[in-house]
């Protein structure tokens, strides 16, 4: 690891990432500096669904005294950036280009803000594939650290236990939403 570092964790939603935030509040992963909560998610849908997941987000980063900044809302923006791909399962190139988008996003946010490393828990889903967020974020994370995630899932599950999130029953775009 290199001295200095300042991470970002690039989060989906209160469930997936709070075991990675206490690890990370405890400094028992990666040893960092600094660190941030980044809730970037331009593609949830409806914008209720993006503020309950926000609002989770936040209660718990100042539950655990984690600094956290919430970017922008533009959901047209992120249609425009998976367009041509509305049709693919979860898992396929949609996914893959919605986690490219968030990735570039997340570099842009640690250069403006001194950050040198990022990690994600994008993949801690069972809607998702961990290697396609690794690989999206490879990709995007040219002249940042990239830290693939390392979590303890039984505290994760542990702690959404104790905090019973709001949780979804789909990824949050309008493409993944399940037919119940």
């Amino acid at each position: 690891m290199q001295e200095n570092m300042r991470l970002v964790l690039l989060s989906c939603c209160g469930p997936c990432s709070a075991g990675a935030i206490k690890q990370l509040v405890d400094g028992k992963i990666y040893g960092v500096d600094d660190f941030i909560v980044l809730f970037f998610n331009p593609n949830i849908f409806p914008e209720t669904e993006y503020n309950k997941r926000r609002d989770e987000q936040i209660k718990y980063c100042e539950q655990v005294g984690a600094k956290y900044a919430v970017l922008e809302y533009d959901h047209e923006t992120w249609r425009t950036a998976v367009q041509g791909f509305e049709a693919e399962p979860e898992r396929g190139q949609r996914c893959a280009l919605c986690f490219a988008y968030r990735f570039r996003r997340a570099v842009q946010f640690a250069h403006e803000n001194g950050y040198n490393a990022i990690a994600s828990v994008l993949g801690v889903s069972r809607h998702k594939d961990q290697s396609q967020v690794d690989n999206a974020a490879r990709q995007a994370c040219t002249d940042v650290l990239y830290l693939p995630i390392k979590w303890d899932e039984n505290l994760r599950v542990q702690i959404n236990r104790e905090h019973n999130f709001y949780r979804q029953n789909y990824c949050g775009c309008e493409f993944s939403v399940r037919k119940i």
